[in-house]
């Protein structure tokens, strides 16, 4: 994969790279510290990804995102920024992820690896080792005459109801006779996260986090207004280590 950082502090901007580069084959092709810059940049070379900072000179972040996002093939969008405040509006530009500065580097090898997990293999190997719950990006979902592979970036959320899971899509849902419990062993450990011993969440699909009684949160995701999803206390520390909060 190739990559673009814009970013106008050069620390950020070195510390960026050097993670990339550190936990990922991502190849940073180029970095600018200015919108337009980039901007120039991204219509003469194609790319897979760009790193964007928010407050840059020229042409910010956001109105960068909204202008790629118009191109017949965007490259993915992460959003690198001190600034919480915009994470709302950046999800509804469907950009791929929204890491906060100071970097945690855990954080961003997350989202290095889920980048690479979308890239196609130039070549399958011979042999080929099951895929850990860290890399598998599809879930079985067993219906009356077959059995249904969908991509586990497709899901949402799941929830239990007694002993069964209801898995929701933006599309619709799915009911499996199965704990909760078993069904999030197979989903991604990345990009999947327990946060109730009912609910569990796509972490890329979180559009909203409001505070709860007790110091907890109820989250909110893209596509499902309606639906307010807790975080118990036993899961909360972890929870506010992986947004960063």
């Amino acid at each position: 994969m190739r990559a673009l950082i814009v970013e106008d502090e050069y620390l950020a901007r070195d510390e960026l790279k050097w993670l990339i580069e550190s936990h990922s084959a991502i190849e940073v092709v180029a970095t600018e510290e200015d919108g337009l810059a980039a901007l120039r940049f991204l219509q003469e070379n194609d790319l897979d990804v760009v790193f964007l900072d928010i407050n840059i000179p020229s042409i910010d972040g956001m109105t960068l995102a909204r202008t790629l996002r118009k191109q017949a093939t965007p490259p993915k969008v992460v959003i690198v920024t001190a600034y919480k405040e915009y994470a709302a509006e950046a999800f509804e530009l469907e950009i791929f992820d929204y890491i906060l500065k100071p970097f945690n580097e855990q954080r961003v090898a997350n989202t290095l690896r889920r980048l690479e997990s979308q890239q196609a293999p130039a070549a399958l190997p011979a042999t080929i080792a099951p895929a850990s719950p860290a890399t598998k990006r599809t879930v079985n979902i067993p219906r009356k005459d077959s059995i249904l592979v969908l991509p586990a970036d497709l899901i949402y959320y799941a929830r239990a109801d007694e002993k069964l899971t209801y898995v929701h899509t933006a599309k619709g849902h799915f009911v499996i006779p199965t704990s909760i419990g078993d069904f999030a062993e197979k989903l991604p450990t990345d990009t999947f996260f327990r946060c109730h011993r009912s609910w569990c969440i796509n972490t890329s699909k979180i559009r909203e986090i409001s505070p709860w009684f007790n110091g907890t949160y109820v989250i909110k995701l893209h596509n499902f207004d309606d639906v307010e999803i807790p975080v118990s206390r036993s899961h909360l520390k972890e929870f506010k280590q992986l947004m960063q909060l």
